[in-house]
């Protein structure tokens, strides 16, 4: 199945062009932004910069396969579709046209708490594994009924972030008095601060058969620990550096964790990743699956379901180049001998890796 735009959407700068010219300022800025002087956004980008490949050649690379595998499901490329809020903001259809998008695309999405969206409604929009992500805003038997009503609901796997404990100031949102209408009805933010080791074990005790995520590891310190507690997946991210700044960019901090994880939980990461080259960089360094938030945002905005199946079209394209190049016909080829740090070469930003954005516009 084709998106239908190929021609529309050669490259994928030019789709994030047409996001930003299609959105309104205000939830632009929202989508880009990081938190106080958005260092921790910076960094991801530039941890991903810091590596160079170590090409092998003379290698039979005539059929390349990029695509992987997620709770017992092939999927077209390692990628998930991260959990982001208010999705109505950037596409009237919400989390219903992201889970089209991921079904036609054949990735898996984490749908997130904070949407306008019935999840029961969003679990029907597409065909592809669904997980569903957790903002903490009830006590455990909060939590727990939204994980017996996710379940309920078809959903494959639950996911609660853990990184949100406080707001952090965006003050790209905060200088323009940009009030977020879903941030001005939400309540129990004093829940999440509270969520504990010990919460979490009470609740997945409740739900032995459930797989769990733990989105926003930071730490190997942290990823073992929830590897204890039985987590079937770990989930390295900084929130896209929209929590704490002066953070680690997330590939820097992904090779302590893959190191202590040892095999015991399956491994995702985001933050800043772009093109295919950076998915095949986090592939090297031991994580399963990418995490894309902004990257699909803009597929959502440009062109709703398709534009989402685009983006997923042309990383794939990207990886199959960067695989065959490489040397290897498959992920599971992939290791760390085809990779070396490196000094990055671009200044990082959240838009770095497109750098013909600045061919004819600026502000971006």
């Amino acid at each position: 199945m084709a998106s239908g735009l190929e021609n529309e959407f050669a490259t994928l700068h030019e789709i994030v062009k047409a996001a930003k010219i299609r959105l309104n300022p205000n939830i632009w800025d929202y989508l880009i932004g990081g938190t106080e002087t958005e260092t921790t956004l910076r960094r991801n980008r530039m941890a991903l910069d810091s590596i160079a490949f170590k090409p092998r050649v003379l290698r039979d690379v005539s059929s390349i396969d990029p695509s992987s595998e997620i709770l017992g499901r092939r999927i077209r490329i390692p990628v998930m579709l991260a959990p982001v809020g208010s999705l109505e903001s950037f596409e009237p259809g919400g989390g219903i046209t992201v889970a089209r998008g991921a079904g036609a695309g054949g990735v898996t999405m984490l749908i997130s708490s904070v949407t306008t969206l019935r999840l029961e409604d969003i679990v029907k929009g597409g065909a592809g594994p669904k997980i569903y992500q957790l903002y903490v805003r009830g006590d455990d038997n909060w939590v727990a009924d939204r994980v017996r009503q996710a379940m309920d609901a078809g959903y494959d796997a639950f996911c609660i972030t853990v990184d949100t404990q406080v707001y952090s100031r965006r003050e790209r949102d905060i200088a323009k008095r940009f009030v977020k209408s879903w941030r001005t009805a939400a309540t129990g933010q004093d829940f999440q601060a509270a969520f504990s080791w010990e919460n979490f074990k009470r609740v997945k005790d409740k739900f032995p058969d459930v797989k769990f995520m733990l989105k926003g590891i930071g730490t190997a310190e942290d990823a073992e620990i929830a590897c204890r507690h039985g987590v079937w997946a770990v989930y390295c991210s900084n929130h896209g550096g929209r929590q704490l700044d002066h953070g680690r960019g997330s590939t820097a901090v992904l090779p302590e964790i893959v190191e202590v994880v040892a095999g015991r939980a399956k491994i995702g990461v985001d933050g800043s990743f772009s093109r295919g080259s950076d998915i095949v960089k986090a592939i090297c360094l031991g994580a399963d699956w990418v995490g894309l938030g902004r990257l699909y945002c803009y597929g959502l905005a440009a062109a709703g379901a398709a534009g989402i199946e685009r983006v997923i079209e042309l990383l794939e394209e990207e990886m199959r180049e960067v695989m065959g190049l490489l040397g290897v016909a498959r992920l599971d080829q992939l290791d760390k001998s085809y990779i070396a740090p490196a000094m990055p070469t671009n200044l990082p930003g959240v838009h770095s890796a497109f750098p013909l954005l600045n061919l004819h516009d600026e502000g971006y």
